[in-house]
Parts: structure tokens; C-alpha cells; sequence
């Protein structure tokens, strides 16, 4: 076992609010593994939505805007998080780490020490795995990754064998785990087209390079000056992001499956785009979460809704198992040091990007 400081630079959110509440500590106390936990040396760590949304208090039902990254009004303390509990503070937040076991808690194998491991991000109870009321989700429910050292469950430090960088494959775990939840979700196969709003996103590029992997024809919305970036990701057809007459921009193109993070005023017409038994699902709404809602178009065209936040078991696995045999591949936007969290957090809500921005400690 190498020797390990007590303290660490670590990335502190300190409550609800805007970017001032991550607060750079240089000498936070160093967590330590408890029985069946790793301790992880952060390498990377990835950025995404839910950072922002749990900082802002996104998730209070008392907050009806898009996706801002600033302070809300008011936020209701008791509204739920991913895992469904109230968030505590101080809390060190990011899912997405890449790194190396340096030490384990009781229980766990110590050939474990040295391993590169990516996070699954969502924390379940060892006896009851497959049980969505007993699951968190790491940097919400527990510490994270903006920091030097983190700990998680044993099970939830995934190894890996890859030839990527740290950084590239700090991009995969939330936002991939996500994209192949939802397609789980909907039963994607090769038999589907399906439409991704978003698609210059962590999660919409994600979705194009799954939905792809599964042999589907995939239909990519981007804003037109990102369409170049998009088309890396192997789209059979990119739209622009909102347009006037999403039928028209679609042509002949019959959508079964709308994979969708976005919500928002535009909503509608995503619906309206799917043929007669369609599928919709959503993970997410950063453009807003109330949207306009025609139970007509709901029932009368056979529409299948799903929801998709907890992820099957075997999800994070399957990635793991895409990723080293190179059916997927990182779209790494940025990366910045620890200690421009903010800088990086505020590139993140800007959208300007294509993919995926990650810091390093």
C-alpha cells in the first residue's frame, strides 16, 4: 500500500445557488474506504448536467425554468434528487471518474490496488440491487470526483482496459449510462429510426453512437454550426435543432423512437414527428421541464411514454465491454485543472461545445 496523504484539493459545493458555491479547498480531509468501498486516486473527472441541476436545485418541483446553471428563487429542500432523498451539504460533486485504486476497505481484494477504473455511477444496495427505491447516485448522494481522491463501492469501481486517455474515458459514464438506459428502456433494435434532440450534447452524442450500435438509423438535431462536429458521431441524418416544420425537415423519414434530454417549448413537435406506435424517452429537459401535452396525439396514435433515470444493473458493464472493444468512442470537448471548476462548469452551460468537458485534479 503506497503512503497517503491526510489531506486533498478538493472541489467543495456548499449549498444551493450559483457557481460561488464550489469553493476550492487545498486540505479537505482524505476519505477513507469503508468495508466493501475503494479508495480511488482521481485521474479525470467528467462534467455533466446533473452537477449543475443538484448545485442550482434543478430538481425542486418548485422550479419551472430551463436548465440554467444560476440560483433559483426558491428551491424546496425536500424534493428529491436522482436517488430520491434530499441532497446534504458540503458535498463534493462529479460521477464521471477515471482512475486508479490506491488502497480498499475490509472485505475487498487487495490484487485490487493499481486498477484503472471508470464509476457506475449509481449506488444500489448490495442485497436488493435491482430495487430503484434504494439507489443513489454518486457526487449526490456521496462524495465524488472533483477531487484528488474518492471513494465508492467496490462493485462501483469498474475496471478497464483501454488504450484512451484518462480524460476520454472520464466522458463515458454518466452521459453513456444514461443513453443506453433510455435505449434499453425503449427496446431500441435494428428495426427503428430514432430521432435525438440535442445530439451535440454528452448525452445526444452518446445516444447517436448507441442507437447506431444497435443497428438502428438514427436522426441527429444539432444547431447548424455543430453539424460538422455531429456528423463524427456517424448520424444517417442530422436536422437543424428546432425547425419550423419538423415533418418537412424529416422528408420521408418515419421516426418509431425520440430519445430525448431536452424537453422545452419544442417539445410538441417531437411528438408529433412519431409514426402510429411510437415510443417516446426522456431523460432529461434542459430546455424545460413544462411542456404542452395533447393527450389526442398521446392515444390516438398508440404512443408508448417511458421514463429512464435508474439504470439496469448490467448497464454500466455493457459499456464497459463497448468501450474496450472499440464500438463506441469518447467525444472529449475540453479539459481544465480541478481548480477551474467553475470556468469549466460555465463552458458546460454555455452549449457551445460538442461533447464532453472534464477536469483533471
Amino acid at each position: 500500500m503506497m503512503a497517503l496523504p491526510d489531506t486533498m484539493k478538493a472541489m467543495v459545493t456548499m449549498g444551493h445557488g450559483g457557481l460561488e458555491q464550489m469553493v476550492l479547498h487545498k486540505d479537505w480531509p482524505r476519505p477513507e474506504p469503508a468495508t466493501g468501498e475503494v479508495l480511488i486516486r482521481v485521474a479525470a473527472c467528467g462534467l455533466n448536467n446533473t452537477d449543475v441541476n443538484t448545485r442550482s436545485g434543478w430538481y425542486s418541483k418548485t422550479v419551472t425554468d430551463a436548465t440554467t446553471g444560476g440560483a433559483f428563487d426558491e428551491v424546496g429542500e425536500d424534493d428529491p434528487t436522482w436517488g430520491g432523498a434530499p441532497i446534504t451539504f458540503p458535498r463534493i460533486q462529479g460521477a464521471d471518474i477515471c482512475g486508479h485504486i490506491v488502497t480498499v476497505g475490509e472485505g475487498v481484494d487487495s490484487a485490487r490496488v493499481g486498477q484503472r477504473v471508470i464509476t457506475d455511477g449509481w449506488l444500489r444496495d448490495p442485497a436488493d440491487p435491482g430495487n430503484m427505491d434504494k439507489t443513489g447516485y454518486f457526487g449526490s448522494e456521496r462524495d465524488g470526483g472533483f477531487a484528488e481522491y474518492a471513494t465508492t463501492l467496490a462493485v462501483n469501481a469498474v475496471p478497464i482496459t483501454s488504450d484512451l486517455s484518462d480524460a476520454e474515458l472520464a466522458t463515458f459514464s454518466c452521459s453513456y449510462s444514461t443513453a443506453e438506459g433510455m435505449l434499453t428502456r425503449a427496446a431500441v433494435t435494428e428495426h427503428d429510426t430514432v430521432l435525438v434532440p440535442g445530439a451535440s450534447g454528452g448525452v445526444g452524442g452518446a445516444l447517436v453512437q448507441l442507437a447506431k450500435r444497435r443497428g438502428a438509423r438514427v436522426i441527429a438535431m444539432a444547431s447548424e454550426a455543430k453539424h460538422p462536429d455531429v456528423a463524427k458521431l456517424g448520424p444517417d441524418l442530422i436536422v437543424p435543432r428546432a425547425p419550423e416544420n419538423l415533418r418537412d425537415a424529416l422528408g420521408s423519414e418515419k421516426v418509431t423512437v425520440v430519445a430525448d434530454v431536452v424537453g422545452g417549448p419544442y417539445w410538441p413537435h417531437l411528438i408529433d414527428s412519431l409514426e402510429r406506435g411510437g415510443r417516446y424517452t426522456c431523460s432529461g429537459a434542459i430546455a424545460g421541464p413544462m411542456v404542452e401535452f395533447d393527450l389526442r396525439t398521446f392515444y390516438l396514435r398508440d404512443l408508448t411514454f417511458t421514463g429512464s433515470t435508474v439504470i439496469d444493473p448490467q448497464v454500466m458493464q455493457n459499456l464497459v465491454r463497448y468501450i474496450e472493444a472499440g464500438e463506441i468512442k469518447p467525444a472529449l470537448a475540453a479539459t481544465y485543472p480541478l481548480e477551474e471548476l467553475r470556468d469549466a462548469q460555465a463552458a458546460f452551460i454555455a452549449k457551445q461545445h460538442t461533447g464532453n468537458i472534464v477536469v483533471i485534479p
